[in-house]
């Protein structure tokens, strides 16, 4: 039985990411007059808002200064934090709720281990935030995903090894984050290349303790 839940939040706990590249597609028409594709949206999921800058820049073909590129980084904030003022629980994923039930009740330890700066702010909205033992800062750790260092902080804050946890994610960057961590990699989503998990689930519905407990090692080789 594992002991902690490193748990990503845009796509797992709630469907916040397609508010992410709302804002982003706000933000490049009004500066650049330019549509960005729905394609885009999966180069930007699991990633630091630089990050995700940098993608959109890149696609774009457009450089920018070091001081436009910080402001387009508050400004995309700024309509993204506007579009979460509506949020609630009725915003949280099919089974999430349920799920995390299963894992208090079996004294399973959470953490927050999310790109997201906002991630507090959301957790309040969403009325899960006492259900979480540490939320990680990521701009304390060194590397975004899919660097481990998230997990790797998320797992030290628990006070456990990552190999006693799961982490779940819904986007490559943050499953390769997850797999170089050490911990085991619980994957929602029905791309391709998340099906190199440990464990990986059509949808948050299928999020079920007695799944995961079959999957997990007993004993890590």
């Amino acid at each position: 039985m594992f002991k902690g839940a490193l748990f990503d939040l845009d796509g797992v706990i709630a469907d916040t990411s397609t508010l992410h590249f709302e804002a982003w597609k706000k933000l490049v028409d009004n500066y650049f007059s330019v549509k960005l594709p729905d394609r885009l949206e999966e180069k930007t999921k699991g990633v630091s808002r630089e990050d995700s800058l940098k993608v959109i820049l890149n696609h774009l073909d457009v450089a920018v200064s070091e001081s436009m590129f910080q402001q387009l980084l508050v400004e995309k904030n700024e309509y993204y934090k506007e579009s979460l003022k509506a949020i609630s629980s009725e915003a949280i994923l099919t089974g999430v709720s349920d799920f995390i039930s299963e894992l208090k009740q079996q004294q399973v330890r959470l953490a927050l281990a999310s790109a997201s700066l906002n991630g507090p702010f959301i957790l309040e909205k969403l009325g899960l935030r006492d259900s979480f033992d540490t939320v990680v800062d990521p701009s304390n750790v060194a590397a975004g995903k899919p660097a481990p260092d998230i997990f790797l902080a998320a797992a030290a804050a628990l006070k456990l090894q990552p190999s006693e946890c799961i982490g779940i994610e819904d986007s490559i960057a943050g499953l390769r984050a997850i797999k170089d961590s050490g911990a085991f990699s619980v994957a929602v989503g029905k791309s391709t290349e998340l099906q190199t998990a440990d464990l990986t689930l059509a949808t948050t519905a299928e999020l079920k303790l007695a799944t995961i407990c079959t999957a997990f090692p007993h004993e890590k080789e």
